[in-house]
């Protein structure tokens, strides 16, 4: 009785009544099927298109994609389509990078053309009443305009009408080959500029773009990394309790979620023993033996940003000899390599350098027979970084070899 009051108290502090009649007072917040600053105030801020991303860097980012492209060529970018579970139940949608990166939706369904004469042109899905019961509501050709700030703006439907001139009044096309659909590549227009070899790979030059990150992406590049270093450093002090490669892998999950990280960056990794040496380890069903160190490898994602470390510790509390000598070689060669982190270095060279110390104490320690040896391959067949942002393996279009430049992330 006292919560059907509380709640009945609550409405009415919301409204005026007149006689018999009430009318509400509440702003109306329109939904666009993701966060707005109207909707998410705790999230966004005013200016804000997705949360630490303000709606001018998003057209800025177009303006640079659109210096980068040839004259009269047009880009094309969808969206990431969504996967299916099972017939009725889809996994988690995540958008795909580029396409988050220069328009801000997060959502399925859309396709983005960006070129000289039309600017940012959105083809963005219809929801159908049956649709909106069952999932909600999703952004449309008014959000495009209204939220996206689009040049111009039109439902699906009208693709196969519109967007085959554009084509044609193009000499090269660039899209994004991961997310390519039929809705556009069955057009007699792409066939032939495709057909012509003027169709290319899109990634070339948003990877280029997206390497470098601006002031607002690495803030909340940091945050994810604190978020993870929290998470993993609460999940060490609970492994000795608890033992075990699955509860280790939901316990860093929990701690990553409950800090505002959206999703995991990718499966926990979460090797004790000998399963700590296969590198992409996704089983996570052991116990840990007593003695044993585990390996941990783990993200997180916040706000379209990814955070990547690992760690390795003795759950039981201690380091045998052994394991410490080994640990304390690995620490040394990290932290030189983190000093090595500075404009004009390159992974490449990094990793080269971590290579030679990692081979010599590995024979100062008797591991390997001779500095040389091919044998360290088989123990270490894995580089020592790779770019960081928005995706965990970030612009793999951009070589190892490139030098170093501040706002990259690795």
């Amino acid at each position: 009785m006292q919560g059907a009051v509380r709640k009945l108290t609550r409405i009415i502090s919301h409204r005026q009544v007149v006689g018999f009649r009430s009318y509400c007072t509440d702003k109306v917040v329109v939904d666009i099927g993701q966060p707005t600053s109207a909707s998410h105030p705790q999230l966004l801020k005013d200016g804000d298109l997705t949360p630490g991303i303000s709606t001018e860097e998003y057209i800025l980012r177009r303006k640079k994609l659109l210096d980068l492209l040839p004259e009269k060529s047009l880009a094309i970018i969808a969206a990431a389509p969504v996967k299916m579970m099972t017939d009725v139940v889809p996994y988690t949608f995540r958008q795909d990078a580029d396409y988050l990166y220069i328009t801000g939706c997060q959502q399925p369904g859309g396709v983005a053309v960006l070129g000289h004469d039309c600017g940012l042109c959105m083809f963005m899905p219809e929801a159908k009443p049956n649709d909106v019961i069952w999932q909600g509501q999703i952004a449309g050709v008014d959000a495009a305009l209204d939220a996206f700030k689009a040049d111009k703006a039109y439902p699906m439907k009208k693709l196969q009408e519109i967007l085959p001139d554009m084509i044609r009044g193009s000499s090269k096309l660039f899209h994004n080959v991961e997310t390519a659909t039929p809705a556009y590549m069955e057009l007699e227009a792409f066939k032939t500029l495709a057909y012509c070899n003027n169709v290319r790979d899109l990634t070339v030059y948003t990877h280029q773009l997206r390497w470098i990150k601006s002031p607002a992406e690495l803030k909340l590049m940091k945050e994810s990394a604190s978020i993870a270093c929290q998470a993993l450093l609460l999940t060490m002090l609970h492994s000795k309790t608890y033992p075990f490669e699955g509860m280790l892998a939901a316990k860093v999950e929990y701690e990553c979620k409950i800090r505002g990280a959206q999703r995991m960056g990718f499966n926990p990794v979460v090797g004790g023993g000998p399963n700590g040496s296969v590198i992409h380890y996704s089983r996570n069903d052991q116990r840990i033996k007593h003695g044993d160190l585990v390996l941990m490898d783990v993200g997180c994602e916040l706000h379209g940003y990814a955070s990547d470390l690992t760690r390795t510790w003795p759950p039981c509390g201690s380091f045998s000899s052994a394991q410490e000598e080994l640990y304390a070689l690995i620490l040394e060669t990290n932290k030189h390599c983190v000093e090595l982190c500075k404009p004009g270095a390159s992974i490449r060279h990094i990793h080269n350098h971590s290579v030679e110390m990692l081979q010599k104490g590995l024979k100062e320690l008797g591991i390997l027979r001779d500095v040389g040896s091919s044998s360290y391959h088989k123990l270490n067949p894995t580089s020592i970084g790779h770019y960081l942002g928005m995706d965990i393996h970030d612009c793999s279009m951009v070589s190892n070899d490139c030098p170093l430049k501040p706002g990259n992330n690795y």
